[in-house]
């Protein structure tokens, strides 16, 4: 996919864990995870509001478009890395 998502990133930055993280955007840690590596189809604007809100930041910061090629290259990456 494209679209990668660096919530991981902004939840290091801020040392928060994903259970606080989704009490404070009130969705379930199960979601946040689903977010947070990727497996997410879709993302409803309120969702992405709270996300911002609740860290400060902007969703280019959460969200990033990278070309088909080299998204490839990571997924090729993250498949080497998991055992």
């Amino acid at each position: 996919m494209p679209i990668v998502i660096n919530l991981d990133v902004e939840l290091a930055k801020r040392k928060m864990s994903v259970n606080d993280f989704a009490a404070a955007i009130d969705i379930t840690p199960v979601n946040v995870s689903v977010l947070k590596n990727g497996r997410a189809k879709a993302i409803r604007f309120t969702t992405l509001d709270a996300i911002c809100r609740v860290l400060q930041c902007q969703p280019g910061d959460i969200l990033v478009w990278v070309p088909d090629d080299e998204a490839a290259e990571l997924d090729t990456i993250d498949a080497a890395v998991v055992p």
